[in-house]
């Protein structure tokens, strides 16, 4: 069931902000990512609804595959100091 909702966002780069919404999930691009935000059953005021961020995803996806663990690198100080699995 889709319905107009005006959408409180909490957290995430637009917290504090308002939109319209028409679905419990709510997509927003910014910076070449998908921001996204699910409907909670909070009301904000008299006419919003709560929509908590759901975190950030690549627009076209992720990679295809198992990722390999040992070629994994936890950071590159990490790595400098010898503790990445490129060891």
């Amino acid at each position: 069931m889709e319905t107009n909702t005006n959408a409180y966002l909490v957290g995430g780069p637009r917290d504090g902000n308002t939109q319209q919404a028409e679905s419990a999930l709510l997509e927003i691009e910014l910076d070449g990512m998908i921001h996204r935000y699910v409907r909670t059953t909070k009301q904000h005021g008299e006419d919003g609804t709560v929509y908590n961020y759901d975190g950030m995803v690549a627009p076209d996806g992720g990679q295809p595959g198992v990722e390999d663990p040992a070629a994994r690198v936890a950071s590159p100080k990490a790595d400098a100091e010898g503790h990445g699995g490129t060891a």
